[in-house]
């Protein structure tokens, strides 16, 4: 059978030898785990508290859950976070990409979240994670109690970027360089080792990895405006790959309670976002009924 996610075994094996070694390094203590669903085996890291309210965290795309290491320190101070590896994607889930726009990405949620023991939580989700986390507030509305997205899908715009990039992939090891710089901005000139090991991880997902070329599914102004838990949404001006001001817009229009954060200069990648998000899970907290 065809893979649909990896170029080759071989590929497969370097991205899960490397995600390993980035695991290995996680900042507090974790427990793995493996959840049945429809959809295959998912793969879900679990920290913080037991007791403490669920968080569920889903990546983007190329990715995998070794992408929240920066901000699983903060947040599990006061949440349970469980970072889950979304199926079709560069992790340690299933293999499979049924397509977005129908609820099969919802069902498979739905047998997560069964699996993990949680009727509801809060979710962070960023790029097509964004989406993901939309989607399913969309359509399970009851069992999303907030919105955390950082440059989410299913807003504005998708832009065109491949047609732009193309002419860069004919000029090498430069020309992927500046492809890179315009999705993620300039790369520091130096790492601590642990991101390091995250940027190796990263640059191998990106070479054995086939892309998703798709067409995103949009919410409708209906849909958006359907969403009436709290919800903050963060967007960079110069996103290459969506319209962070259509994203802006649509918002302001169809969802006037949602927290807009805007930075005018930021890419698609938009780091040191950890405390903003802890501040907004926070104030999503019921206070404790005396």
């Amino acid at each position: 059978m065809t893979d649909v996610v990896f170029r080759s075994d071989k590929a497969a094996e370097q991205v899960e030898a490397q995600y390993r070694q980035v695991l290995d390094q996680w900042p507090v203590p974790k427990s793995e785990l493996r959840i049945p669903t429809r959809q295959g085996s998912t793969f879900v890291l679990a920290c913080g508290p037991e007791d403490a309210p669920p968080v569920v965290l889903l990546h983007g795309s190329q990715a995998n859950s070794a992408a929240w290491m920066p901000d699983v320190t903060l947040w599990s101070s006061k949440f349970r976070l469980l970072a889950v590896d979304m199926i079709g994607e560069a992790g340690l889930s299933a293999r499979v990409r049924p397509d977005l726009d129908t609820d099969a990405h919802a069902l498979w949620l739905d047998d997560v979240f069964e699996g993990l023991g949680i009727r509801a939580a809060r979710l962070v989700g960023t790029s097509l994670g964004g989406w993901l986390a939309l989607d399913y507030a969309s359509r399970r509305p009851s069992a999303v109690q907030a919105l955390a997205l950082i440059c989410p899908a299913g807003i504005g715009r998708q832009k065109n970027f491949l047609l732009k990039a193309a002419p860069l992939l004919l000029l090498g090891p430069w020309g992927k360089r500046k492809i890179r710089e315009k999705v993620f901005g300039p790369a520091p000139s130096e790492l601590p080792a642990e991101m390091q090991l995250m940027a190796d991880l990263m640059q191998t997902v990106g070479r054995a990895i086939k892309p998703r070329v798709v067409k995103l599914p949009q919410l409708t102004d209906e849909q958006l405006g359907q969403l009436d838990m709290p919800i903050l949404t963060i967007v960079g001006g110069r996103d290459v790959l969506l319209d962070s001001r259509d994203t802006r817009v649509r918002l302001e229009r169809s969802v006037p309670h949602a927290e807009i954060c805007f930075i005018e200069d930021g890419y698609h990648f938009l780091p040191n976002q950890s405390q903003r998000i802890m501040e907004f899970l926070q104030r999503t907290v019921e206070p404790a009924k005396g």
